[in-house]
Formats: C-alpha cells, sequence, structure tokens
C-alpha cells in the first residue's frame, strides 16, 4: 500500500520542483522579463530608467554604424564557421566510424578539444599561436609569405576565430558518430548490390539517414555561432579590431552595456539577438521539410 495518500502526491512532487521553478523565476524569467523593460529605457546603471519607447531600436538600425557593422561581422562569421565546422565533424566521424583497435583513442584526441570550451585559456593560445611571433607567421615567413601577423590584419583576423571554431568540432562528431551507428547495415549491402560507388552511397544512403542528425547540429551550431563572445574578445583585446574586422555582435553589446554604461541600449540589442536567432531557427525548421528524411518516410 502507498505510503502517501493519493492528495499528498502532487504537493510532493511540487516541493521537488521548487528549486528549479524559484532558480527559472529568480535567475531566467526575472532578469529576461527585467531586461526587457530596460531594452525600452534609456538606463546607464546609476540613475533611474528614463522611458524611451522604441529610440533605442531606432537608432540601432538607422544611426549606429558599429552596429551595422558588428551584424556583418557576425553574419560572416556564422555563413563560413557553422558549414565548415559541421563539415570537418562529418568528415572525422565519417573516419572513425570504420572499425580499429585504436578507434577510441582518436575519439577521445578528436573530441578533447570540446572539452576545453572556448575559455579565456583556449582562446590566449590561439591569439599567441596566430599573433606576429607566433608559429603560424614564423611558418609563412620561412615561406617568404608576409602577413604582419594574423590577429593584427583586418583580412585574416576573421579567419583566426573561423579557425578556431572548426578546430572545436568534437561535440558535433560525436552526434554523427552515433547518427552513423544507426544506419542499418542493410542499405549499404543493398547499394553494394547495385554497384553504388561511394560517392553514390554516401549521397543516396548515409546522408538522408543522417540528415536529421544534421539538422540538430546546424541549429544548435548556428545558434551557437551566433553568441560566440570569448574568442573575440580575447583576440582583439575586447575592442573588435583591428578596424571592427572581429567585432561580433555579441562583443558589441558588452562594449555598449558593460563599458559605455548602456545597459538599455545593451537590452535591446540582445533583445534583437533573440528575435534573429528564432527567426533562423524557424527558417531552418521550415526548410527541413524539403531535406531531412525521417525513417519510414518515401525519399523525396
Amino acid at each position: 500500500m502507498s505510503r502517501y495518500r493519493h492528495d499528498e502526491r502532487p504537493a510532493i512532487a511540487y516541493l521537488f520542483l521548487s528549486p528549479w521553478v524559484a532558480g527559472a523565476l529568480l535567475l531566467t524569467i526575472g532578469p529576461m522579463l527585467a531586461s526587457l523593460y530596460l531594452s525600452f529605457t534609456d538606463y546607464d546603471l546609476f540613475t533611474t530608467p528614463a522611458w524611451v519607447g522604441l529610440d533605442n531600436y531606432r537608432r540601432m538600425l538607422t544611426e549606429d554604424d558599429r552596429f551595422l557593422a558588428s551584424v556583418w561581422v557576425t553574419l560572416r562569421y556564422v555563413l563560413i564557421s557553422t558549414p565548415l565546422k559541421l563539415a570537418a565533424a562529418l568528415g572525422v566521424a565519417l573516419l572513425l566510424n570504420r572499425a580499429s583497435r585504436v578507434q577510441g583513442a582518436y575519439r577521445s584526441a578528436f573530441y578533447a578539444p570540446s572539452l576545453l570550451g572556448t575559455s579565456v585559456a583556449v582562446a590566449l593560445v590561439w591569439r599567441a599561436i596566430f599573433d606576429r611571433q607566433g608559429v603560424v607567421e614564423r611558418t609563412f615567413a620561412a615561406l617568404g609569405i608576409e602577413t604582419g601577423g594574423w590577429t593584427t590584419n583586418p583580412r585574416l583576423a576573421l579567419i583566426v576565430l573561423v579557425l578556431l571554431a572548426v578546430w572545436q568540432f568534437g561535440a558535433p562528431m560525436v552526434i554523427f558518430l552515433a547518427g552513423l551507428k544507426q544506419i542499418p547495415p542493410e542499405l549499404y549491402d543493398a547499394s553494394a548490390v547495385d554497384g553504388a560507388g561511394w560517392w553514390r552511397t554516401f549521397r543516396s544512403v548515409t546522408l538522408p539517414m543522417l540528415s536529421p542528425v544534421i539538422l540538430f547540429n546546424l541549429v544548435l551550431e548556428t545558434i551557437h555561432a551566433f553568441q560566440s563572445f570569448t574568442p573575440a574578445y580575447i583576440v582583439s583585446n575586447g575592442r573588435g579590431g583591428p578596424s571592427d574586422s572581429t567585432l561580433f555582435y555579441t562583443l558589441y553589446l558588452y562594449q555598449r552595456g558593460f563599458t559605455e554604461f548602456r545597459m538599455g541600449y545593451a537590452s535591446a540589442m540582445a533583445w534583437l539577438l533573440l528575435a534573429v536567432i528564432a527567426v533562423v531557427t524557424a527558417l531552418v525548421f521550415r526548410t527541413a521539410r524539403l531535406w531531412v528524411f525521417y525513417s519510414g518516410e518515401e525519399p523525396r
């Protein structure tokens, strides 16, 4: 017989849920609503917020050249780093999917950079590798190519951050590898019987069966790329240079809010970023009907 009466069970459930509910209200929902209010105010952290309506949003879109520059830099970063990172992750996952005695060691080695995350230490090491006295610059100099340092060259600085993102492909690689393990071997056997080559098998069997996993990784990595902050902050010393070539949207938001103390303006930027991420995610899911194949469906 149950120890508790039926009418007591909901109360017990709410009791165990209460820490999570309190955390969500106090640490997530509450600050979000506060920032939404501040986005319509002129607030400098020291005085009472003054209501300005949509003025922050208007100035962002029509008067702030650095805002527009940060949008352009971020879009370029997302459109370049995300496909390259997913391509690297899928390529390595295909190699690791083959049986091997040292397969576990290779998986750990390729996943290790993702464990480090986009930490300050990793960004500092990356900046040291690509600066004027770094290994990369000395290697190019030995070949007779002078760049003046990648992190100080406006044409190359963004590439440094893209390479850092691609280098940390371990997390999507593991997800791709799990997806590859779920593809029925019979499909590959049938493809071999039909005489299909490697490329035809990859295009007609592997990609369609892996498309739900590709969608999952694409959404996660796109959101992650939009929110990237630490690498740009460290590599550019918090300035977004040279010549605003690494001025990520989140970095400019930080400058506005915590350097210039324009917290109302920064809050408006944060909510605009949330809206853009929501729209992009919705578009990805909308187009997924054209290229994502789920088991049991007829191929499109």
